[in-house]
């Protein structure tokens, strides 16, 4: 097994090159060793799993990850971040070092391309700030995904695993519905991160299934955005703009059989996908 990172060697590594965690790049690093071997035994990864990191930064997750699946490609956008990764895995993991791929990118614009690999689960601790744009952005541009487990902060995983009728539930939870089925997967302390952040963090478990409709993406996502710009109305209201009028709206709404007085957050995935079907028609 591979030597660990502590808070010590956390510390030690941020040190040598004078790294000091910034809240623009949503940095965090984990130094609990227990808490990254509690991710990867959740994430149920593999010996056949080639898996996605994004944001290893100093790598704690990355070092436990190795020896559980066929490949780790650490996505990772600071190039002094990305540099050393490596160095680290065969400092601390001589022996399954060279399954790390690390690719230097933004993970909200990376393509399959870059990544070279078909990855088939993501496991990270992603960046607070963007953590829902890069998962839905991952799931569309890497159908090969198939589970994933992310460390996000707690309100957003609520909204991410949250259902129909929810006071959390909206834009996040209908897009990432579109892809996968996502549930909470338990709470993370705010102690086992250098630096202690100011809010409490989750872990999101997804797995992916089929679309609920043949209809776009494109164009459902345009509805749902529509549905929630203005969750107070009901979506005769709210889906005027989207539809030409508000009547329109009443008319198209009424042929997929939804109740034109309900309100965006009352509807399921299964239920946009009957309006855009029928919008589309």
């Amino acid at each position: 097994m591979p030597e660990l990172l502590g808070p010590v060697e956390v510390r030690a590594l941020a040190k040598e090159l004078d790294v000091r965690p910034t809240k623009k790049l949503g940095q965090n690093f984990v130094h609990d060793t227990n808490t990254v071997r509690r991710i990867v035994t959740a994430s149920g990864v593999t010996a056949d799993d080639v898996v996605l990191e994004v944001g290893p930064g100093l790598g704690s997750l990355t070092l436990a990850l190795l020896p559980a699946c066929k490949a780790v490609v650490a996505v990772e956008i600071d190039p002094v971040l990305a540099a050393r990764l490596p160095v680290t895995a065969a400092e601390f993991a001589p022996d399954v070092a060279s399954r790390l791929t690390v690719v230097g990118a933004d993970a909200m614009r990376v393509t399959a391309d870059e990544i070279g690999v078909a990855p088939t689960a993501l496991v990270a601790n992603l960046p607070y700030n963007v953590s829902v744009p890069i998962v839905l952005h991952l799931l569309a541009e890497l159908p090969s995904l198939r589970t994933g487990l992310v460390m996000v902060q707690s309100e957003v995983a609520d909204r991410m695993a949250a259902g129909p009728g929810s006071r959390v539930y909206g834009v996040p939870s209908v897009k990432l519905a579109w892809y996968a089925d996502a549930r909470r997967a338990g709470p993370v302390p705010r102690s086992v991160f250098w630096p202690v952040p100011n809010v409490d963090s989750a872990l999101v478990a997804f797995t992916r299934r089929e679309p609920p409709s043949s209809v776009s993406r494109e164009a459902l996502f345009s509805l749902v955005d529509a549905a929630f710009a203005q969750r107070r109305k009901t979506l005769r209201a709210a889906l005027a703009g989207w539809a030409g009028s508000a009547d329109r709206a009443g008319q198209l709404l009424t042929a997929a059989g939804v109740d034109p007085s309900l309100r965006g957050e009352q509807l399921g995935i299964a239920e946009f996908a009957r309006i855009a079907e029928v919008a589309a028609a």
